[in-house]
């Protein structure tokens, strides 16, 4: 059997089918990998290869490749013709995981425009914010979505409104825009790998999101990893590298959100290119999925680590026939060593189960562990992509020891060119390529690293990131409130959950529901604190005046029985 390091020299090398090239991207020198598709459009043109293969499921419903291909190509001359979409204009997506968010993401990009997944968990204020910054052109919505955006689309650019599944005065039918039998080419559009491709919005740590602004080299890159880590375990095992379509199909859940990088880069796009069935769902159910995995006799799900946890203790697995999963792959929060010992038990060893780390603003994975890998270092997130360069620096951006912790940068081409008309965050977070994580970070002496801690002030609830002065700036609009900090809660499942220390002003109170309700009105549900901590005393803070955080949740836990 070959070693990691044979198999990705062999891969990777001179006239390889994963060579990798070194081009000048943005003025800076980046490795890339030669073979990959130089865009979307050029990945959806492939994915008719695999014709009649089933492409997506939901519920009982299905579509081909090749219808697909049709409803996004009647949609795509649609926005062109019809809406006067031009290459670089923006168009919104804010729905739920249903199958048209896929069709309208590459409807989308073949109309050479760039895609806006809003995420369909903000309040309508928070969608309105995104929808006014990106500029976004034309907005494709579900009818929750388009009902409580109604009122708020009179302040942003949005000049046409489409809906799906559902009827809304002003808004267009989605079904009326793909109907039809005819196959019509796809706009002609030209698309080079350093166009605009998408805009996902990131939470920030100051308060409003900000738009990190993926290209089609971006997105293509992790495609192309996907396709090199099945060929690397392919060499190692001494087997031959098959083409997607004369293999058998391979078929995931999608359990995670298309309106994350890791939902739509890491599963759908990477399934389409691949030639792989998505199953969907409505929402999340550790039951459901454990159903839907026997029933359309999946390979593979997974998703963020607290989902794994669910359907690993939920009582429905030994009920069902999981046989057909060969690969349990998760990333978007800390995952707890034990998680890959209870993979164990219950799958056999020939089940491969996988962690990863990524960032939106590295288009998904950047740093993957697997296979025998994983189970040697549970507590590292691996090695990363061959394309990508790490380096672990000082306060000063100076490179430190070999396993001494400093912030994470990465270096490559999934690394996005920057945020949407925020010249000076672009500053403070990309230098010369390198993205500054804000993570803190340690490589070992064979390259794999560990996360150690977080140097934004940030909690990953659920694979959700919370900034804590968004929550905090909430909290201070309670006229009762005086002083108001965020903390992380450990949680086994969620990973942490939102926690506020709240110190009143003299003579006033409120309730921990009160608050809750307060931040509910204002913010996402998943950034309502879960615990709220009452505190007489002023917060604890440091010379400079900044709240000595982990020293008050040291002594929250210490006072909590």
């Amino acid at each position: 059997m070959l070693s990691r390091e044979e198999a990705t020299a062999q891969l990777t090398g001179p006239g390889a089918p994963f060579e990798i090239a070194v081009e000048t991207i943005r003025g800076v020198p980046t490795k890339v990998f030669k073979n990959a598709p130089r865009s979307l459009v050029a990945t959806l043109e492939t994915s008719r290869k695999y014709g009649d293969r089933t492409f997506v499921v939901y519920e009982d419903d299905a579509w081909t490749f090749e219808e697909h291909y049709g409803i996004v190509a009647r949609l795509a001359n649609r926005l062109v013709d019809d809406f006067g979409v031009q290459k670089g204009d923006r168009v919104a997506i804010a729905m739920r995981n249903y199958p048209e968010w896929i069709a309208s993401f590459w409807a989308t990009a073949a109309a050479g425009a760039v895609a806006v997944p809003l995420n369909a968990w903000w309040t309508a204020s928070e969608l309105e914010y995104a929808l006014s910054d990106s500029g976004s052109k034309v907005l494709i919505a579900d009818q929750e979505r388009a009902r409580s955006l109604d009122e708020h689309l009179g302040a942003t650019e949005v000049s046409t409104r489409v809906i799906v599944r559902g009827e809304q005065e002003g808004w267009l039918s989605f079904d009326d825009l793909i109907s039809g039998t005819e196959m019509p080419s796809l706009p002609s559009v030209t698309v080079e790998p350093e166009d605009d491709a998408t805009i996902f919005y990131t939470s920030g740590t100051t308060g409003r999101p900000k738009g990190a602004v993926g290209t089609h080299r971006n997105i293509c890159t992790i495609t192309a990893n996907a396709a090199y880590g099945l060929a690397r375990a392919a060499v190692q095992m001494g087997q031959e590298i098959t083409a997607p379509e004369d293999r058998p199909q391979a078929g995931r859940l999608l359990s995670v959100p298309l309106f994350h990088v890791t939902g739509c880069h890491s599963t759908m796009v990477s399934n389409t290119a691949m030639g792989g069935k998505l199953v969907m769902m409505y929402r999340w159910n550790a039951e459901r999925a454990i159903e839907l995995i026997e029933r359309e006799k999946l390979s593979g799900f997974g998703g963020v680590p607290s989902m794994v946890w669910e359907v690993l203790e939920s009582p429905a697995l030994e009920k069902h026939d999981l046989t057909s999963v060969t690969n349990i792959g998760y990333g978007g929060a800390p995952a707890p060593p034990e998680l890959v010992r209870k993979i164990k038990e219950y799958f056999p060893a020939s089940v491969s189960a996988g962690n990863g780390y990524g960032l939106t603003e590295t288009s998904s994975v950047a740093i993957a562990n697997g296979g025998a890998d994983y189970v040697r270092k549970p507590h590292s997130v691996g090695l990363p992509l061959p394309v990508d360069e790490l380096r672990v620096v000082d306060l000063e951006g100076n490179d430190v020891e070999p396993g001494t912790v400093g912030e994470l940068w990465i270096k490559g081409p999934n690394v996005v060119r920057g945020y949407w008309n925020k010249p000076e965050a672009t500053a403070e977070t990309f230098t010369d390529g390198w993205l500054h994580t804000g993570d803190l970070a340690y490589i070992d002496d064979e390259g794999f690293v560990t996360i150690a801690d977080r140097a934004k002030d940030v909690i990953i609830r659920g694979g959700e990131n919370v900034y804590c002065a968004e929550v905090e700036g909430a909290l201070y609009e309670h006229p009762a409130v005086m002083e108001a900090t965020v903390i992380g809660v450990a949680h086994r499942i969620l990973g942490e959950e939102v926690g506020a220390v709240i110190v009143f002003k003299d003579g006033q109170t409120a309730t921990p529901e009160e608050l809750q309700r307060h931040v509910r009105e204002r913010l996402a549900s998943f950034k309502v604190p879960t615990h709220v901590f009452f505190r007489a005393e002023p917060l604890p803070r440091n010379p400079a005046g900044k709240v000595l955080k982990r020293e008050l949740r040291d002594e929250l836990i210490a006072e909590t029985p």
